[in-house]
């Protein structure tokens, strides 16, 4: 393109993957010189460029309301922290951060906190996925260290994925792994459901939910016992052996009683017993599935015990990994953004590490002890010991366990803070105090991956409107405090060069987490600097030089230099069924979608996939409930929480048991936001939530009515602005915004349907037999707004051709008289969307199964569907084996 700016390195802003990205507005392409990712991008890093637009953004500050200066809006947001302090103590101001901050965000808020206003109260919502996984790894290590590399994950022999749905959850790396396939190599999938990822499976275990510590211990009693275990590596490096071997074969003495626990095949689990006995190259990749538990860090413990036992780790192909949540989870927990952490990987019981911290920020009020973990923070902000909050770039009225008490706890504190790009949150709804941060694309500063890859991101877009970094916000608001000498940068780069610093204050070694090599930067080779792996070193020609594993010579970061195996007692799920809520609920990420969908949720595209909330059952259970596909079902927590969507039978689930998509928020849907199922337990160690494991009871959602609206963007109608709506989901199309609806009330359409279109129908079509009715709202020809209505819900047409009717500024006469059947003569119904890269549809796919492509490759060929991420692949299959079967030829024809 003639004219067009050259294209920025820079990286994702989504999963812990870490991809580079080479972008510019109008374009986003996968960098192939990033180690990550090396060109591949899954579809929601493929549609980066579709979310820059200004639709919702935040633009101006804004208190109590109305716009303000930066300003007005800094002495309003410093005001109510220094009254705060002065009436209640530091402790009554609290920061809740977030992944999606740079390192350098991170590092001057942590600093700013605990250093200057004095309140240990810091938590991020990386305690939501990653923190039982960082309690494991210091209780093994000694530090919080992911000992491998993405390397590894390829030159195993024996991948085992342990709670980690990475088809979706982490597409890049997905691909990465299934790409290393060859013969020989086996990939154990560990998970209750079936997901796209288990299409990788040699072997699926599909595991009573919470019993993976069973199933561990037990591998640890099979080793022991099959002699399988490293001696020699054992008595030079690692203690706890002998008491982490007797407390599994306490919990898990043979196959048998494993396989009785976890409801799984005696021969199974003795088949994934004798391959890792035998397999000296083993990973153990893990995720939410392991972390979000009540025993979170036991499980991950008894992961990482395995390995040890057997001196996998640290070698090519070897050792436990943490697949990271976040695209900057690991940054934040390199400068201390946990609140049970200080900085640079110290703790606030490590001998001498506060007053490090302290003489180096020149802090003498620096907090004295960990604060309040997020799920106990909101606690107090509810109990009002927290008098300000500030949040920071997230959304915890979503994300949080037990929403509605969430948003009844910052409904209370007198002053909530919250900076982010976008105006309307869930969270933004109730804040005092909005200041307009800067956007993926406005950024510039670094972020570590799930490999402890430092790479930058780097601006490529003016800041738009009045927003401002999240470093400049927080530093700003330091200078209003009176704390501007501590906190005068000028660039990112100088925060970067003095965390880098810091990370090796009083470290000689001991803490495996030294980037000091870092701390002499010039700007240019901070804006040069290419992805790079810590610890980081200085070679013999000056070379700035990563690691890419840890821990190869034995030596951990422990006081003695010796790893410890941890003993494992088994600890059920704190919530077990009952009559009155006799199902287990799952909840997890969906392939196209993001934490709550603030930004995924702007490209259209990507909430083609799935674009309602849903309810995966198997197909036992709903005939048991009277529940068939498609039709409307509610979920009812045991607190009452209640989660509405749109059943999925589906094999791949366990009878008993439910899967719920975690994304949706009060923008989008009125009943579907997954917290809301989610009890505010806690692991006692990591105080990561238990989101994967709720209970709840299940029932139809009768209706007596089904609709559609397509409204042209900008009319601001909503669909709790009209009466009898049972349910609702809103779904952003390219040319207009779309509602799904559904009702018990009888409704009079003719004479309500002028309220529903926001004006008076020109076209209208009734049928009341049927229950059906259409009608469209014209201005000058144009197309302002449709309404379908029918008495089922998979009688109502595809909304495809109907809602780029909207593009039209004039629609032709054979048009309008086609708008109240939504189907043009002649076009085609895509169908349920299957690849979200190029939008090709189920129908689409089953005609092209019948007219001859009757494998991946070939689909591929003719409808360019599994080319790009390839995570709609396993769909693919799917349809093959489902259509296939009736195109076939018959036995001894063709």
């Amino acid at each position: 393109m003639a004219g067009a700016p050259s294209p920025i390195a820079t990286t994702c802003p989504y999963c812990g993957v870490g991809c580079g990205v080479r972008a510019r507005p109008d374009q986003v392409a996968g960098d192939r010189s990033h180690p990550a990712n090396a060109g591949r991008l899954c579809v929601k890093g493929s549609a980066l460029h579709e979310t820059l637009v200004p639709a919702g953004r935040l633009l101006r500050p804004r208190v109590a309301g109305r716009e303000q200066t930066w300003s007005q809006a800094l002495a309003a947001a410093a005001g109510a922290i220094r009254q705060a302090v002065a009436e209640h103590g530091p402790g009554s101001v609290a920061f809740y951060l977030s992944g999606q901050l740079l390192t350098e965000d991170y590092y001057v808020a942590n600093k700013l906190a605990k250093g200057f206003i004095g309140t240990p109260h810091v938590d991020t919502n990386s305690r939501l996925c990653m923190s039982s996984a960082v309690a494991a790894h210091k209780r093994a290590f000694g530090e919080d260290c992911v000992p491998g590399c993405y390397e590894d994950l390829e030159l195993a022999d024996l991948l085992v994925l342990a709670g980690s749905n990475a088809a979706w959850a982490h597409p890049v790396l997905y691909q990465r792994m299934k790409a290393a396939a060859r013969a020989g190599r086996k990939v154990v999938v560990i998970d209750p459901r079936r997901t796209a990822t288990a299409e990788l499976a040699d072997l699926h275990l599909m595991l009573k939910p919470g019993t993976d510590t069973v199933l561990f211990n037990g591998l640890l009693v099979w080793l022991a016992d099959q002699q399988a275990v490293d001696r020699v590596y054992l008595a030079r490096h690692c203690n706890g052996y002998d008491e982490a071997l007797a407390s599994a074969r306490a919990a898990a003495p043979s196959v048998q009683a494993v396989a009785a626990s976890c409801g799984l095949e005696a021969d199974d689990v003795a088949t994934f017993y004798h391959w890792f006995a035998v397999t000296d190259r083993t990973v153990t990749a893990f995720s939410q599935g392991i972390n979000q538990s009540v025993a979170g860090t036991d499980k991950g413990n008894a992961i990482i015990n395995c390995h040890l036992a057997c001196g996998r780790i640290g070698r090519p192909g070897t050792g436990p990994f943490s697949l990271t949540g976040q695209p900057n989870a690991m940054g934040g927990r390199e400068v201390g953004g946990l609140a049970n952490t200080l900085a640079a990987h110290m703790d606030y019981d490590s001998p001498g590490a506060r007053e490090l911290v302290a003489g180096f920020w020149g802090a003498a009020g620096i907090a004295e002890g960990p604060g309040l973990k997020a799920v106990e923070l909101f606690e107090a902000v509810h109990r009002g010991e927290i008098r300000v909050l500030w949040v920071m770039g997230t959304n915890p009225a979503v994300s949080l366990p037990d929403s509605s008490r969430v948003r009844a706890a910052l409904a209370r504190c007198p002053t909530v803070i919250v900076s982010d790009c976008m105006a309307d949150t869930d969270t933004t709804a109730l804040a005092d105090i909005l200041l307009p941060a800067a956007g993926w694309g406005e950024k510039d500063g670094t972020v570590t991956n799930s490999e402890r890859c430092i790479s930058r991101q780097r601006q490529f877009l003016p800041l738009a409107g009045d927003a401002r970094p999240d470093w400049w916000i927080i530093t700003a608001l330091a200078r209003q405090l009176g704390h501007g000498e501590a906190f005068g940068y000028r660039a990112p780069v100088e925060i970067f060069r003095e965390h880098a610093a810091l990370s090796a204050l009083g470290n000689h070694g001991r803490r495996k987490f030294d980037i000091a090599a870092l701390a002499g930067l010039a700007p240019q080779q901070y804006d040069d600097l290419a992805p790079l792996q810590w610890p980081v070193g200085v070679d013999g020609h000056g070379r700035l030089t990563g690691t890419p594993r840890l821990f190869s010579n034995g030596n951990f970061a422990t006081p003695d230099g010796r790893a410890r195996l941890v003993p494992v007692t088994t600890v059920a799920p704190r919530q077990q069924t009952t009559v009155a809520a006799p199902l287990v609920v799952n909840s997890g990420r969906i392939r196209d979608q993001w934490h709550t969908m603030t930004r995924t949720a702007l490209a259209p595209r990507l909430l083609a996939h799935r674009p309602e909330p849903f309810i995966e059952v198997h197909p036992a259970d709903a005939r048991r409930l009277g529940l068939q596909d498609g039709d409307l079902g509610q979920l009812t927590g045991s607190g009452n929480g209640r989660f509405t969507g749109r059943v999925r039978l589906t094999e791949g689930q366990r009878p008993g048991e439910v899967f719920v998509p975690i994304h949706w928020n009060q923008r989008f849907t009125g009943q579907g936001l997954a917290s809301a199922l989610v009890a505010p337990v806690t692991d006692p160690l990591s105080g990561q939530p238990e989101a994967k494991h709720g209970v709840a009871s299940l029932r139809p959602l009768r209706a007596r009515w089904h609709a559609c609206v397509l409204q042209r963007r900008g009319r601001g109608w909503q669909p709790r602005q009209v009466g009898h709506v049972g349910y609702w989901c809103r779904q952003p199309r390219l040319q207009c915004d779309s509602w799904w609806l559904a009702g018990d009330g009888v409704v009079d359409w003719q004479q309500q349907a002028a309220h529903w279109l926001g004006g008076e129908p020109q076209l209208v079509m009734a049928d009341p037999a049927q229950g059906r009715f259409r009608a469209a709202h014209l201005v000058a020809g144009q197309l302002q707004a449709v309404l379908l209505v029918d008495a089922r819900a998979d009688q109502l047409p595809d909304l495809g051709w109907l809602s780029g009717c909207f593009a039209e500024d004039v629609l032709a006469a054979p048009v309008r008289r086609a708008l109240l059947a939504a189907k043009a003569i002649g076009s085609e119904d895509a169908g349920a969307l299957v690849c979200s890269c190029f939008q090709v549809g189920e129908r689409q796919i089953a005609a092209a199964i019948e007219n001859g492509s009757r494998s991946v490759e070939a689909l591929g060929q003719r409808l360019q569907c599994g080319t790009n991420c390839g995570s709609c692949i396993p769909e693919l299959r799917g349809l093959l084996a489902r259509f296939g079967e009736a195109v076939l030829p018959a036995p001894g024809i063709g």
